[in-house]
């Protein structure tokens, strides 16, 4: 692997992995379209890993303390969302992983060879476009403060909807969290701490197989892939979560519309 494709599909994994336009969509469409060769799973390993490492950076401090809550929880055996808020989202965010995780086991064949085609990422990226149009048009005051199970059970079963490409697992569970009357910050936010342990479990499962396999792309690109995409998801995750918090995502919208549309023309006329 070269390193120039090395440091582009590095910046386009961070830029894409937290923004709702879909990491996975534009990890196959860039390849697909530049006719570079496959990355391989190493360096598809070293990217999620450096994305992983970013949103658990920069939400350290909500993350301790979902850990302190949680432990909390299992000291008093019991989750009781009010004085011990963060132990009951803690388990939010376990619960609302479940489905993803189960579905994602189950038509791991499916997801990995039927579903990724330019056409299903252009279609998966028009329609999700649309329905987060809709949902952004009215986005609820509910803050992460104020989450309750309902809507935490409602987004993590939305979340499995992002194994289809082109869907975006950020942009669908924000949808879902703004359908349920979450801000577009608290929406975000639900949806980042959702990516941690996403991120794990993907992790896991993807460095399983590299124990199998063993690396099949040299050390240099896997090292410059990592320190670029985390970088660059780190300040996507700090200057998104800024944008949404005075703007709408009209312009994400646009974005999933256009190139929805360019990737249909493309798939059928070319």
């Amino acid at each position: 692997m070269e390193i120039s494709h090395a440091v582009i599909l590095a910046i386009v994994q961070g830029l894409t992995e937290f923004l709702p336009i879909s990491s996975t969509a534009h990890l196959i469409m860039v390849p697909i379209l530049s006719k570079w060769p496959d990355q391989g799973l190493s360096f598809d390993i070293a990217l999620n890993t450096g994305t992983w490492l970013a949103v658990l950076i920069y939400f350290r401090g909500d993350l301790l303390n979902l850990f302190k809550g949680f432990l909390r929880t299992v000291k008093e055996r019991g989750i009781k969302s009010n004085p011990n808020h963060d132990g009951a989202l803690a388990w939010m965010v376990l619960v609302g992983t479940i489905p993803i995780g189960l579905i994602g086991l189950l038509a791991h064949d499916i997801v990995a060879h039927q579903l990724r085609t330019l056409q299903v990422i252009a279609w998966s990226s028009i329609v999700w476009g649309v329905v987060l149009w809709i949902a952004d048009k009215n986005p609820g005051r509910t803050e992460v403060a104020g989450l309750r199970w309902p809507t935490a059970i409602f987004v993590g079963l939305a979340q499995a909807l992002a194994l289809v490409p082109g869907t975006s697992r950020s942009g669908i569970t924000m949808t879902a969290g703004l359908f349920s009357g979450l801000s577009r910050t608290a929406a975000a936010r639900f949806s980042f701490l959702l990516a941690t342990v996403v991120g794990a479990l993907a992790a896991g499962l993807e460095g399983f197989k590299m124990l199998k396999h063993g690396l099949d792309t040299p050390l240099a690109p896997l090292v410059i892939g990592f320190i670029v995409t985390f970088v660059t998801a780190y300040l996507a995750i700090h200057y998104f979560l800024k944008i949404i918090s005075r703007h709408s995502m009209k312009g994400f919208v646009a974005y999933r519309v256009a190139l929805g549309i360019i990737l249909l023309v493309y798939a059928y006329l070319i």
